[in-house]
């Protein structure tokens, strides 16, 4: 019985190992990204299930409980299509290389980097992020420096909108169960 254990625990550790991301991968294989991203996902995911389950009855039953749980299942429901997108290998490059980076700082619980990847993500690194380029009546001589390559199209999409969503949800969560060993590393 003894041994059994034993291989249990091999087992679950080489589990382990095979959900870190690796952020080399990026560049070098990014096929082999998409079933880490997705199990380390669905495992970040279950945890707050349970998480969730493991509550006093108590705080369940209050308004405010209803509502995490409601906001858990919800982010479930919202993630699902990014699961499919990961099974079937069709995400962007530039989304699967941001998705990567937060989940490898959120593994390595340095949460300020994966709320930074989290931001290029969602909002890009133009200086106008929305789009807008015409900010005066007039024409100015520096308005080809704002970019308009760099906008973040991907909140033009609902879809996208609500699984970026649920993956700032599960990395506030995932902060809270797992917090990090140096203070610093704490997102906002």
């Amino acid at each position: 019985m003894e041994r059994g254990t034993q291989n249990d625990t091999k087992k679950g550790e080489k589990r382990e190992a095979d959900t870190q991301v690796d952020l080399a991968l990026i560049k070098a294989d990014p096929d082999k990204l998409y079933p880490v991203i997705y199990y380390a996902l669905k495992k970040t995911l279950a945890d707050w299930a349970q998480w969730m389950d493991e509550r006093p009855e108590s705080v369940k039953r209050t308004n405010q409980g209803k509502i995490a749980a409601a906001t858990q299942v919800q982010s479930g429901e919202y993630l699902k299509p990014l699961f499919k997108q990961l099974r079937a290998r069709s995400l962007a490059p530039d989304v699967l290389a941001r998705i990567a980076e937060i989940v490898h700082y959120m593994q390595k619980r340095q949460y300020q980097r994966a709320n930074d990847a989290y931001l290029r993500l969602s909002i890009g690194n133009a200086p106008w992020p929305i789009g807008v380029t015409m900010v005066g009546i007039h024409e100015r001589s520096a308005r080809e420096k704002i970019s308009t390559d760099l906008v973040a199209h991907v909140l033009n999409d609902e879809v996208s909108r609500k699984y970026i969503q649920s993956l700032k949800r599960l990395l506030t969560f995932s902060q809270t169960k797992y917090p990090p060993e140096d203070s610093s590393q704490l997102m906002g």
